[in-house]
C-alpha cells in the first residue's frame, strides 16, 4: 500500500467517524472482512473517545462498573479533556468508585485524549498515590496500542513517567503523584487531582494537619498550575473544616460543588433522587445503608456518608438527646397530636449578615411529649417567608403560628396575616381557620430561652420526625454568648409555646371553633 493509499484510507475512516450509528452498521454488514476488521477498530477507538468509563468498559471487556455518579465523574473529566477550565469537588461516601473513577481511569483517559498534557495527583499518602501513577503506567504498558500513546522508555517510574511525544510535536504529556505536603517540583500540571487529602478522622480533627494541608494545597500545589488548568478535588467529608470545607469557606464562587450523598437528603439532589434514595442501589441499597449508619455511628454516618461532617458539640445540646430518641415515620402514626404550631422567626436580627427566616414546625403529644415535625427555612422575601409558614401550618393543621417580633416582627406577623389572606382567595386553605397568631418578645436572654428546652431533649421528651441536619448542627454548637441562628430560635419558640402550661389551651384563651377536634 503507498502514501497516497495510507492517506485515502485514513480520510475514509475520519469521514466513517462522521457518520450515525445506522449508517456506520449498514456500512460494516456491507464490507469485505478486512474493511470490517479496520472498521471494528475504529468503533472501539470512537468507544473509548467517550468517557473514562467507556474507555474502562472496553479495556476491562465490560467488568468495571458502571452508574449515574459515575457517569458524573465521566462529565467532568470530558469537560476538562475539551479544553474547558473547571475547578470541581465531588464529595462522595466510601467503596462507591470514586478513586478508581477520578484518580485511574479519568487520569488514563484524559492522557490518552491529550497526550502532551501532565497530569498531577496528590493523596493523604505517597505510597496511595503512587499505587494511582503505577496503575496509570502499567495501563499504559499494558495496552499502548490500543490506547494510541506509549511511555518514554527513558521515564517510567511510577511517581514520575512521561509520553512519548506525539508526531510532529516535541512536547511530552506524562504524570507525577506525591502524598500531601510533599514536594511537587519540577512541570507543573494542566490537570491536578487530590483525592481524599486526609488519611481519616483523626488527621481531619487535627487543627494542625487541617493547616498543614491547607498550606500545602495554597502554597505547594496550586502554583503548579499551568494557564488554564483544571482541578479536580474528590473525596468523603471527615470535618466542616477539611480541604472541602476550607476551600468553600473562602472560594466558593470559583469552585462547582458535585455533592454526593450516600441517602439523598433533598429534592434537589444532583442525580435526582427523592430524599432517602441510596446513591448506588445496585451495590448498597437504602437497607443495607441504614445498617452502615447504625454500625458506624451518627458522626462518622454523616461525614464519610452524607457528606455533611457535624462539627464537635457545644454547651447546651448533646447529640445524644436528638439521636437516641429521633421517631420513625412508623412509629410516629401512632402519635397522637393534641396540638401544632409553626413558629417563625424573622431574618435578621443582631447577627449581621442572617438572611435565613426561621420556620420550625412542632407538634405535643397527649402523653406530653414534644415533636419536631418540618423545618422549611430559607432564604425567603418578606411576602415568602409569610407564604411558605402558612403553607406549612396548613399542611400540618397547625392551630397556632409563633412569630418573633423583636427584629421586623410586627411586619413578619402582617406578612402572615397577608398570606393567610391571599390563599384564602386563592381557594387553597380547604375552609381551615387561620391559626391563632401568637407574638412572642424575646425579653429573656437566649440561655435562658434555649436551656428549659434543653432539658426537654435531655429527658427523652422531644422526637425529631426525621433528620433535620442543618438545625441539628445548629443546636448542638451553639455556645451560650454566641449569636443563636435562625433554625433553632424557631424551634425554640414552637416549643416553648406548646411546653408552656398557660398555653395548653392555645395561649390565655381556648378556640371556639372546634379547630382542635380530634386532637385532644
Amino acid at each position: 500500500m503507498t502514501a497516497t493509499d495510507d492517506l485515502l484510507e485514513d480520510t475514509l475512516l475520519e469521514h466513517y467517524r462522521t457518520l450515525p450509528i445506522a449508517t456506520r452498521k449498514r456500512i460494516a454488514q456491507q464490507a469485505s472482512p478486512d474493511v470490517r476488521r479496520r472498521l471494528a477498530w475504529v468503533e472501539r477507538q470512537m468507544a473509548m473517545d467517550l468517557s473514562p468509563g467507556a474507555l474502562a468498559a472496553v479495556l476491562t471487556e465490560n467488568r468495571e462498573k458502571q452508574a449515574p455518579h459515575l457517569d458524573m465523574i465521566d462529565d467532568v473529566f470530558r469537560r476538562i479533556a475539551a479544553g474547558e477550565r473547571m475547578q470541581v469537588m465531588i464529595t462522595c461516601p466510601p467503596r462507591h468508585g470514586k478513586s478508581q473513577r477520578a484518580s485511574r481511569w479519568g487520569p488514563l483517559w484524559y492522557l490518552r485524549r491529550n497526550p502532551t498534557a501532565r497530569v498531577m495527583l496528590a493523596s493523604y499518602g505517597a505510597e496511595l498515590a503512587d499505587d494511582h501513577g503505577r496503575w496509570v503506567r502499567d495501563q499504559l504498558r499494558e495496552h499502548s496500542d490500543t490506547l494510541g500513546v506509549r511511555l518514554d522508555p527513558g521515564s517510567h517510574a511510577a511517581n514520575r513517567f512521561d509520553l512519548e511525544a506525539p508526531r510532529g510535536s516535541s512536547v511530552r504529556g506524562g504524570m507525577v503523584t506525591a502524598g500531601v505536603g510533599g514536594s511537587l517540583t519540577g512541570k507543573g500540571f494542566s490537570l491536578g487531582v487530590i483525592d481524599d487529602p486526609f488519611k481519616g478522622s483523626d488527621d481531619a480533627n487535627s487543627p494542625a494537619q487541617r493547616q498543614r494541608v491547607w498550606d500545602w494545597y495554597r502554597s505547594v500545589f496550586y502554583t503548579r498550575r499551568a494557564p488554564g488548568a483544571s482541578i479536580v478535588l474528590i473525596n468523603t467529608r471527615w470535618h466542616e473544616l477539611d480541604l472541602s470545607g476550607q476551600i468553600l469557606a473562602t472560594e466558593p464562587e470559583n469552585w462547582t460543588l458535585i455533592d454526593l450523598p450516600a441517602l439523598a437528603l433533598s429534592d434537589t439532589d444532583p442525580l435526582g433522587r427523592q430524599p432517602g434514595e441510596a446513591l448506588w442501589p445496585a451495590q448498597y441499597d437504602a437497607e443495607e445503608l441504614h445498617r452502615t449508619k447504625k454500625a458506624v455511628g451518627e458522626r462518622v454516618w454523616w461525614a464519610l456518608y452524607q457528606q455533611q461532617p457535624r462539627p464537635l458539640e457545644g454547651g447546651v445540646w448533646k447529640w445524644p438527646w436528638i439521636t437516641e430518641n429521633r421517631i420513625d415515620p412508623i412509629a410516629f402514626r401512632a402519635v397522637d397530636l393534641s396540638r401544632v404550631v409553626v413558629a417563625l422567626d424573622p431574618a435578621g436580627g443582631d447577627t449581621p449578615g442572617h438572611d435565613e427566616s426561621g420556620i420550625v414546625a412542632a407538634g405535643r403529644s397527649t402523653d406530653g411529649h414534644y415533636y419536631v415535625l418540618a423545618d422549611r427555612t430559607g432564604t425567603h422575601s418578606a411576602e415568602a417567608r409569610g407564604r411558605e409558614t402558612c403553607m406549612l401550618a396548613l399542611d400540618l393543621r397547625a392551630d397556632a403560628i409563633v412569630v418573633e417580633t423583636n427584629y421586623g416582627g410586627d411586619m413578619a406577623r402582617q406578612n402572615v396575616v397577608q398570606a393567610w389572606a391571599e390563599l384564602e382567595r386563592q381557594g387553597k386553605t380547604g375552609g381551615q381557620p387561620m391559626p391563632r397568631v401568637v407574638d412572642v418578645t424575646a425579653k429573656k436572654g437566649k440561655r435562658l430561652r434555649a436551656e428549659p428546652i434543653a432539658q426537654l431533649y435531655e429527658t427523652g421528651q422531644v422526637h425529631h420526625c426525621a433528620e433535620f441536619n442543618q438545625l441539628e448542627t445548629q443546636m448542638v454548637t451553639w455556645v451560650p454568648g454566641l449569636d443563636s441562628p435562625d433554625r433553632m430560635d424557631a424551634a425554640v419558640h414552637a416549643l416553648t409555646e406548646l411546653a408552656d402550661p398557660a398555653a395548653s389551651s392555645v395561649g390565655s384563651s381556648s378556640y371556639t371553633d372546634q379547630r382542635l377536634a380530634g386532637r385532644r
